[in-house]
């Protein structure tokens, strides 16, 4: 006589972690075979602290021990979170080309499973790189002001900020499955969050259109207060966004978290189709 065994699946909110830890550990996976994601979080940064921190150091007047290195490195630490976009969405892109995300959808998992380990599995990736990102800015002569927990406040800050991005990059891969629009694309918005901030110059030196634009950049709510959270100097503008960063950083990084979150997983349903 043969017993049969039920298996239930775990609750709803434990499979969802569960299901989307899986899927993050096949991404780490993959970085083994794959390595050029790390080496691409890092040159970037690595790029500015070298081209901006000696050859244009003299353009921005700031206050501070550390000077012109010191400004720049939460622009720089910033450039390693917009750099995990372009990967994130030609992941997605190629799961998708491949009909993997068409094989997840036949099991019977978490729909949203697939995609948050996916952003889980390029943040613990992006973390790596922004470890390696820090240890070259202390040899570029960056050097934290504050206290040990400010300090660590705001690394968590740069971690919420890399997740978010994230998650452009999902909606990206999901929206577009040719790979050449996608890294055009990701570099774009790379270049733009960068630019268009107060990541490495002041925003009261851009034409009035720009600055407002740049002010409500959510790169620079998240340069300015961990600036300030790290003690390095931070040039004010006087405006709104500049002056209650906290607020700034709220309203910017929210909606743009909201909103790639809620177009992703609806685009997601018909994705595979």
């Amino acid at each position: 006589m043969v017993t049969l065994v039920q298996i239930r699946r775990p609750a709803a909110p434990l499979a969802l972690v569960v299901e989307s830890l899986a899927v993050a550990g096949r991404r780490l996976r993959r970085l083994r075979r794959a390595p050029g994601r790390l080496i691409g979080i890092i040159m970037n940064p690595l790029v500015s602290m070298v081209v901006l921190g000696y050859l244009f150091r003299g353009s921005l007047s700031v206050t501070g021990a550390g000077g012109y290195q010191e400004y720049i490195f939460a622009g720089v630490a910033a450039q390693a979170g917009l750099a995990g976009i372009g990967p994130t969405a030609v992941a997605v892109a190629e799961d998708l080309r491949g009909g993997l995300v068409a094989r997840f959808r036949s099991l019977p998992i978490s729909r949203p499973a697939v995609l948050v380990g996916h952003t889980l599995g390029d943040l613990a990736v992006g973390l790596i790189g922004l470890a390696v990102v820090t240890v070259l800015g202390v040899l570029f002569g960056w050097r934290p002001d504050n206290g040990p927990l400010s300090v660590l406040a705001g690394f968590a800050l740069l971690a919420l900020f890399m997740y978010a991005m994230l998650w452009i990059g999902v909606l990206l891969g999901l929206f577009s499955r040719n790979l050449e629009t996608i890294n055009v694309v990701a570099g774009l918005v790379t270049v733009l969050f960068s630019f268009l901030s107060n990541a490495f110059q002041s925003v009261d030196r851009l034409p009035s259109a720009l600055r407002v634009m740049a002010e409500w950049n959510p790169v620079s709510a998240v340069v300015t207060q961990t600036r300030r959270l790290w003690g390095n100097p931070t040039a004010t503008g006087g405006s709104f966004p500049t002056d209650h960063a906290s607020l700034a950083l709220a309203v910017s990084l929210g909606v743009v978290f909201v909103l790639t979150v809620f177009l992703s997983l609806r685009r997601y349903r018909t994705a595979a189709h």
